[in-house]
């Protein structure tokens, strides 16, 4: 087996994260960084602006609001690991 070089793990191993990689031929999984991206900003900016107009306009569910809101905020970590991962050079 090749020796793999530093470069080679800060772009990401192909297969990584598929456990069946190459079983049967089968090529590697890629992942739909992009596009992951997209729908992590489009959850945050709904969720929030969603959560805050529960919040303010119908007080009767505030628990709706609330969740909302934690909704959005697991977006924004979504949005900020893949933002990351798309800058360390992964493709996708």
């Amino acid at each position: 087996m090749k020796k793999r070089s530093r470069a080679e793990y800060e772009r990401g191993l192909p297969g990584y994260h598929d456990p069946m990689a190459g079983v049967a031929g089968a090529p590697y999984a890629r992942s739909a960084l992009t596009l992951r991206l997209w729908l992590a900003g489009f959850g945050l900016l709904f969720c929030a602006v969603a959560g805050v107009l529960v919040l303010l306009w119908i007080p009767e569910l505030a628990w709706l609001g609330w969740v909302l809101v934690a909704l959005a905020v697991i977006a924004a970590v979504d949005f900020a690991w893949v933002a990351h991962r798309k800058r360390r050079g992964e493709p996708g």
